[in-house]
């Protein structure tokens, strides 16, 4: 937990669904997430103590299959994992519920995960990668149930795990009816960029293409990435880190549609731009597939170049901002908590139904032995 970002808000909508929860993370940034961790029990593990992990847990990548390995969480009736790698690891023996909102980027996507990344970076990818593999498919098979944030995630845990997943999208967190902060020197119209500094999201595509339409300018949050051709960007676009919530409703507010061309496993500030009245131009491809009602919400960028980006910023459909209210509304934490109840609620009673004798485990694709809920 040391960024503002989706898998983030995701824990966030877990702790409001299942209140009175405890969190474990691996290592905790509390000035550096989202500020309401404060009001929640956090239990870190050893490696929280280094520093350089809190302000870049990918440092710790040697160290955190171990330490999940060996982070013994006692006195749970069940455990709900948010993984992108790691917690579906856990030791307990409660059944496990996995939320996985992507298989393990940096072994079964590697190419995108470690683009711009150091040669030393990728030789330990390289060398650990086989076992990773391993360790990842064994303890994905002891998982009770697979929770997955879209249908091509889904399809990636199938293909990698031999396990069938239940789709249920995150929870949208943001409350639009909260205090706005306006970000000085910047006026509304503009076009709005959320990512992160990863290369797979592609704003360097969104910035050259709106570098090209000399009527448009942009905003990137997480800040603009480095220009290929060296030199600096038109005042034109603007980049903003640490960005508050109320600053974050301004921006949605304002802008006049959020832009990605990033290959996202689910995609939520889409749907945050959508709870405001504005549409989303987003790359036909991945999470987007399942949120963008094409020409309804938004429209789709047809592939990853600058041009396609740009010839899809030139035909922002015209939008009915309250269609697109209410749309968004059915992302509320309040359907994520009952569709994730039902799924906790299934798997208890299969474990009771177990421990009775009167349902007998099933085997995983990647186990040579038996796996069930309960059992393992």
């Amino acid at each position: 937990m040391t960024q503002r970002g989706g898998a983030e808000r995701t824990v966030l909508g877990l702790l409001e669904a299942f209140p009175g929860s405890r969190l474990v993370t691996s290592v905790f940034a509390p000035e550096r997430t989202f500020p309401e961790f404060a009001d929640v029990q956090v239990e870190t593990m050893g490696l929280n103590r280094v520093a350089a992990f809190r302000r870049d847990p990918r440092l710790a990548f040697p160290f955190l299959a171990r330490a999940w390995e060996q982070h013994a969480i006692a006195d749970a009736d069940i455990v709900i994992c948010s993984s992108s790698g790691w917690s579906h690891a856990a030791a307990t023996s409660a059944p496990k519920i996995v939320y996985c909102h992507n298989p393990a980027r940096w072994l079964y996507q590697a190419e995108d995960y470690l683009a711009g990344a150091s040669a030393p970076v990728r030789a330990v990818r390289h060398a650990w990668a086989g076992r990773l593999i391993d360790w990842d498919r064994r303890h994905a098979a002891r998982a009770a149930a697979y929770v997955v944030n879209s249908n091509v995630v889904a399809g990636r845990v199938l293909n990698q795990y031999g396990r069938d997943a239940v789709v249920i999208p995150p929870p949208m967190t943001l409350d639009r009816h909260g205090s706005r902060e306006p970000i000085p020197g910047l006026a509304p119209g503009f076009l709005l960029a959320v990512s992160r500094a990863r290369c797979y999201k592609n704003v360097q595509l969104v910035c050259e293409a709106v570098e090209s339409l000399p009527s448009e300018r942009l905003v990137a949050i997480g800040g603009l990435p480095e220009r290929s051709s060296g030199g600096t960007w038109t005042d034109r676009l603007t980049g903003v880190k640490g960005v508050s919530d109320a600053q974050l409703r301004w921006l949605y507010a304002n802008c006049r549609a959020v832009v990605s061309a990033s290959r996202e496993d689910f995609g939520l500030t889409p749907l945050e731009g959508n709870l405001f009245g504005k549409p989303a131009m987003l790359l036909r491809a991945g999470g987007f597939l399942d949120t963008l009602v094409d020409g309804i919400t938004g429209g789709f960028i047809e592939a990853e170049t600058v041009e396609a980006v740009r010839d899809a910023l030139t035909r922002i459909p015209s939008v009915d901002a309250s269609v697109l209210s209410t749309y968004a509304e059915g992302f509320r934490t309040e359907v994520f908590a009952r569709r994730m109840h039902e799924v906790v609620d299934g798997v208890l009673s299969t474990v009771s139904l177990l421990r009775t004798g009167l349902l007998q485990p099933t085997a995983s694709r990647f186990s040579d032995t038996q796996q069930s809920v309960g059992t393992h």
